[in-house]
């Protein structure tokens, strides 16, 4: 009976406190701001990306098929986080229920995944535009992006789903503070008094073919894309071929670098300061930076984002002339 009593009062687990910025509580009305002005930076950024995309004939190939799921992606996994952060810099008890801390997981587990797998199929879709161009409206038809946008998804889906039904099988001991601004599972784990090899070795396993494996397979495509780009003849040809694929190679070292700076932090002098800085890099910075540097690196997208800025300007423009 005493055994079942004290399980009963490790499992009662009804919030978690998060400590990510508690260390400074005179930054919190500046941390506010710029969090929100990253925040809507991110969601106008990608809302563009996306209506240009959608209006624009032109865009309506491969390359920019997947460019639309990635910015759907970014503005889903930001929104995972950055709302309850900017709730929480108004809370002197920054707190969240043990529901919506799955819930959370769930969702940030789901979209970085399916994005790790994503910038992979986009970087197949480079390497046979580039290597392979006279095959490439047979190889990436419009079903098989289709198919590699979907797998991108469901490989997510299933990933967190594992992870999230693991979780939820774990005996939490007090005290329930997460040193950080978000949940996440080697977070959990650390919280738990049960037994956590399982979760472990699903973690390892996960990492090396959801994380590792579209890392690999994204870093050969592009040696091959490089190989190839460096036997065209012509200057100008060379640099065309390499400006198809310069915003996603952009995209991937940051997406790449700073998830790995975010995961693999040696253990030796680590600092909480420093590891939530590498955390709102990869969470919230990064998502912001994919449309900017689309915008930046591609002429196509700038056109169309052009074209989708006057098509709002000039109706706006015919309204103040006719009223005035």
């Amino acid at each position: 009976m005493k055994d079942i009593k004290e399980r009963r009062n490790q499992t009662d687990v009804t919030e978690f406190i998060f400590l990510g910025f508690s260390k400074h509580p005179e930054l919190q009305g500046l941390l506010f701001l710029v969090f929100l002005v990253i925040y809507l930076a991110t969601l106008l950024g990608n809302l563009f990306i996306l209506t240009a995309i959608r209006i624009n004939p032109v865009l309506h190939t491969p390359m920019y098929y997947f460019l639309s799921n990635l910015s759907f992606l970014d503005i889903c996994y930001t929104s995972t986080t950055v709302p309850i952060i900017l709730v929480n810099f108004f809370q002197e008890k920054k707190t969240i229920t043990y529901e919506g801390c799955v819930s959370q997981l769930f969702f940030l587990v789901t979209f970085a995944r399916s994005e790790c797998v994503l910038l992979a199929a986009m970087a197949y879709d480079r390497f046979i535009a580039i290597c392979h161009p006279l095959r490439y409206p047979v190889l990436m038809s419009k079903r098989i992006c289709a198919y590699l946008a979907a797998g991108s998804w469901l490989c997510g889906l299933v990933n967190s789903l594992t992870h999230t039904s693991l979780t939820t099988t774990l005996t939490l001991c007090g005290p329930n503070q997460i040193s950080h601004f978000l949940c996440d599972i080697p977070l959990l784990l650390k919280l738990s008094c049960s037994d956590t090899s399982v979760n472990e070795v699903a973690l390892y396993v996960s990492s090396a073919i959801i994380g590792l494996s579209p890392c690999l397979f994204t870093a050969v495509s592009y040696i091959l894309i490089i190989s190839a780009i460096l036997k065209i003849q012509s200057a100008q040809g060379r640099k065309k071929a390499f400006s198809t694929c310069a915003s996603h190679l952009t995209v991937v070292v940051i997406y790449y670098g700073t998830g790995n700076f975010n995961y693999d932090q040696p253990s030796s002098g680590y600092s909480l300061d420093v590891d939530i800085l590498v955390s709102v890099l990869f969470c919230i910075v990064t998502p912001m930076l994919n449309p900017i540097i689309y915008s930046l690196r591609n002429k196509e997208v700038k056109v169309a984002l052009r074209k989708l800025r006057e098509g709002y300007i000039l109706p706006i423009n015919s309204i103040v002339q006719i009223t005035s």
